[in-house]
């Protein structure tokens, strides 16, 4: 492309700045605050007066009264019913049925038995119940009676009595002494656990230093007669392309 289709001395350059034609955005749409409505109104503007319409609350629903609609009779004033007495006339009652007392033929004094005239005991066996075998009662020989002899008995005074002691082993003439513990038997506690301890000092065994355990040839092993020196090779120039070149025969 030639110079020819530029204008002037201008030329395309990245912009020194953001241009708005370059990115995809809404505009000027700026986020105030709204004007209409009472939530979220703009702080400097004035707000007018919002009522609304609250909803029946929950506690109401329960109720069921009748609310303000009550017909009161007419007659009816604070302090009760207004008018003449009135009276009323119920039905004869039933006659109560009369008592059936049995006469004197309908008693049997000999049928009584033993609950109108003395008689011997009677008794019976019966079965064993089943709740007896639950029962955890004590038998009679459970218990233990307090014994009525002797310094133990409850409610008797008892007299002093004594009791005669076995000869103790230790100490008697008898006594084998050659169970008794000897000197080396007793655990004899440090000085230093109730006194003040001593400087203490222990010796080590000697440290053997470091050294080399590997094989290293004699002066046999060498053959300086075979070593051949080889020629060694470099990489790069010889010499340095900015040194100039000595000129010898100069021209008049």
């Amino acid at each position: 492309m030639s110079a020819d289709v530029w204008v002037g001395t201008w030329r395309p350059h990245r912009p020194r700045g953001p241009i708005a034609a370059l990115y995809s955005s809404p505009g000027p749409k700026y986020g105030l605050p709204t004007n209409v409505g009472y939530p979220l109104h703009d702080p400097s503007r004035y707000r007018a007066p919002a009522y609304s319409f609250g909803i029946r609350r929950l506690h109401l629903q329960d109720e069921c009264s009748p609310g303000p609609k009550y017909m009161v009779p007419a007659k009816m004033t604070m302090k009760g019913k207004d008018g003449n007495p009135a009276y009323s006339i119920y039905g004869r009652p039933r006659d109560l049925m009369p008592f059936l007392t049995p006469g004197p033929g309908r008693y049997s004094p000999e049928k009584a038995g033993k609950w109108a005239f003395r008689s011997a005991p009677i008794y019976s066996l019966a079965s064993r119940t089943k709740e007896f075998a639950n029962d955890q009662t004590p038998g009679p020989a459970a218990y233990g009676l307090p014994p009525m002899i002797g310094p133990k008995v409850v409610n008797k005074s008892s007299a002093p009595n004594y009791s005669l002691l076995g000869r103790s082993l230790v100490g008697s003439f008898y006594e084998d002494l050659s169970k008794t513990p000897g000197p080396c038997n007793y655990r004899v506690v440090e000085p230093s656990v109730f006194k003040t301890r001593a400087p203490q000092y222990s010796m080590l065994a000697r440290n053997m230093l470091p050294g080399d355990n590997t094989q290293k040839p004699g002066p046999g092993a060498h053959s300086p007669e075979k070593y051949v020196q080889q020629r060694g090779q470099t990489f790069g120039i010889r010499h340095s392309d900015y040194l100039a070149p000595l000129i010898v025969d100069v021209v008049d």
